[in-house]
Parts: C-alpha cells; structure tokens; sequence
C-alpha cells in the first residue's frame, strides 16, 4: 500500500521539493499535502505547481498559543489522513500533544550531526567548535527538541574557508540526498540507520 506524506514547511520548501519529486514511479509513498506556518511561504507555490495540495496557518495570529495554532493545523493535516508527517524546514516547536498524536509517524531533518547542535545557528557553531565535520541528522521526531531515534546522517568535511552560509550551502546539498533517501526506507517499514 502506498504511504500517503504530509509535508510541514516554513519557506522556500527545498527540502520539501527534493521529497516530492523522488515520490514517483516505484516509491512506495505520494505526497499528498504540504502545509506551511506562513501563507507566504514560496514553497506553497512550488508544491502548488506539482500539483500537491496546499494549506496554510499563519502562526502570528496565535502568539502565545501553540495548543490553539496547532488545532487550526491539523485540521488540513487529519483532512488528508497522512501515514507519515515530514517536517522540512518547518520552525515551529510543536507540542507533545501534537508530536504524540504522530508518534513513530514523523520525521525531521536538522542542519547538524545530531547529538551535536540541536536548535539553531547549527553551521556557526560547528565553525566556532573548530569541528572537522559538519553535516545533517534524519530522526524521528519526539516531544523533545532535535531528539528521537536517528533513521540517517550525511557529513562533509569542515574548510579551513568555511562560513556559516558556505556550510551552509553545501550541507543544504546533502540534505536534499539524505532526506528522500531515509524516507524511501522509512516508508518500506525500514527503521534501520543510513549513513551516506
């Protein structure tokens, strides 16, 4: 049976596009929603131009209250009755409440090698560490942050001439392999770990 993908986003969605487009032929998953925090979110327009649906609920009307903002989310989410839920490149932090409601079902991608760097500003402090490698972490998602099994992890080696936007750039490439490489197997009932 093909697994039905509910994609989360927050931008430009590149990662989101890299899924959707290796969700075709003999994939074992479609994805059939991508929902964004930010009505003007460019990558509403790029799932829109695929042909995939798409949803909005601007965060800012909710400040304060994560538990009624996510009500309004997962109504477009439940709508479409996902099996799986990728989070890519979406900057909310979501309530246990709603991770739970997801359990074993969701997915994120995180611009460090997890343990390392969980939160933001990932790249600068790789470089300020003086690590020799960077890279990027697919896991499960759990109520706590950047937290939850590891399914995959791509690395790359630091450059004495590396910013954090170089890096950036280049760990951006990684994920764009890693992400729809994990949820390929994920998507088959393979939970074990991939290492590119």
């Amino acid at each position: 049976m093909v697994k039905r993908v509910a994609i989360l986003i927050s931008g430009g969605g590149s990662n989101m596009l890299a899924l959707a487009r290796d969700m075709q032929g003999d994939h074992p998953a479609r994805p059939v929603l991508v929902a964004s925090n930010d009505p003007d979110a460019a990558g509403l327009a790029r799932a829109a131009a695929l042909g995939i649906a798409t949803a909005a609920v601007d965060h800012r009307p909710f400040a304060g209250d994560r538990a009624a903002f996510e009500a309004e989310l997962l109504r477009p989410i439940l709508a479409v009755e996902p099996d799986i839920l990728c989070l890519a490149g979406f900057m909310r932090v979501l309530t246990a409440g709603f991770v739970r409601r997801f359990e074993g079902r969701m997915l994120n991608i995180h611009p460090s090698l997890l343990p390392k760097y969980k939160g933001l500003h990932t790249h600068s402090r790789a470089i300020a560490a003086g690590d020799a490698e960077a890279g990027c972490t697919v896991h499960e998602v759990t109520a706590a942050l950047d937290d939850g099994p590891i399914l995959g992890q791509a690395r790359l080696a630091i450059r004495p001439q590396d910013t954090p936007d170089t890096l950036a750039r280049r760990v951006l490439e990684l994920e764009h392999r890693l992400y729809p490489a994990v949820l390929r197997r994920f998507a088959q009932g393979d939970r074990g770990r991939l290492d590119l």
